[in-house]
């Protein structure tokens, strides 16, 4: 079964858009940051949040009901409260309006947050995945794995089981709000967590899992995808949002590391009989579920 366009999104970046200087990823280095302080970090975040509601709207118009937003929208964020920006009325505004569009919106912040982590490690993984929590409070979207912010375990630390464990624990660090909406994702190396691996997770702290396809022919344990998959459903409390993109390696470019991910879809997308929201994860964005549908694109 191929997922239609009703239920297929794109991550962070509208290749459409950009082209007119809409974008939701305005940043700075720390040098200045430090220079020109917390005025010039809310001046770009309200234009990364003004941005993602037109990207949104974009969205609706053409047909796409699933999006993940960039986990970069305000620069610097673990230096400051959101509240403490002098832009923060008119951005939390924005925030609200986008929160009452007929869109599913997620989250996956960057590789650096370990929740099985110790230290400063720790301490960064629970103020950024807060931080992208209050984003959704901020738009009025009641905590669940609807709108989910999704992390990769990480490391395994020299012993999994040990590791997993230990995320348990941490968990429970976690505000109420954010657990309600964390999921945890399969990895692509062998080294790292299949499905199967994480599933004694979600039985603990009931955090589904995404199933990525890709990382799954990559690290696939002793499962199939259709096991695989089949596991990672069943974790769900809400209709599950899954990972979908196609090898570089194999379609584009043979000296493309393993892991890298295509430009295009070429594969169809095999539901298993399920209804899911597929997140398509390939460099083409937008453009690249627009030729799904057999609209013809320029690059």
């Amino acid at each position: 079964m191929e997922s239609t366009s009703s239920n297929v999104g794109y991550a962070c970046i509208n290749l459409s858009l950009q082209a007119e200087k809409i974008t939701t990823n305005r940043g700075m280095i720390r040098k200045t940051f430090l220079t020109k302080g917390i005025g010039y970090a809310s001046e770009l975040a309200l234009k990364n949040v003004t941005d993602l509601l037109k990207i949104i709207d974009w969205n609706l118009e053409n047909g796409f009901r699933i999006f993940r937003m960039s986990s970069d929208i305000f620069p610097w964020a673990s230096e400051y409260k959101l509240a403490e920006l002098p832009d923060f009325p008119d951005i939390r505004a924005t925030l609200e309006d986008i929160g009452t569009r007929p869109i599913r919106l997620t989250v996956h912040p960057g590789p650096f947050n370990h929740l099985a982590g110790q230290g400063s490690v720790l301490d960064n993984t629970i103020k950024d995945l807060e931080y992208q929590s209050e984003l959704f409070d901020l738009m009025g979207l009641t905590p669940s794995h609807w709108n989910k912010i999704n992390i990769h375990v990480g490391g395994t630390y020299g012993d999994k089981e040990a590791t997993l464990i230990r995320f348990a624990q941490n968990f429970n660090l976690l505000s109420a709000g954010l657990r309600a909406r964390l999921t945890v994702e399969n990895d692509d190396r062998v080294s790292l967590y299949t499905v199967e691996d994480l599933v004694p997770l979600s039985e603990t702290i009931g955090t589904p899992i995404v199933f990525d396809y890709f990382h799954h022919s990559l690290n696939p344990g002793s499962q199939t995808e259709e096991e695989a998959f089949l596991t990672a459903y069943n974790t769900w409390d809400v209709r599950p949002v899954f990972h979908f993109s196609d090898s570089r390696q194999n379609h584009e470019d043979s000296t493309a590391r393993r892991e890298a991910h295509a430009d295009w879809i070429y594969s169809p997308i095999n539901t298993y009989g399920k209804e899911v929201d597929i997140m398509v994860e390939s460099k083409m964005k937008e453009l690249s579920l627009l030729r799904m549908r057999g609209i013809t694109v320029t690059v």
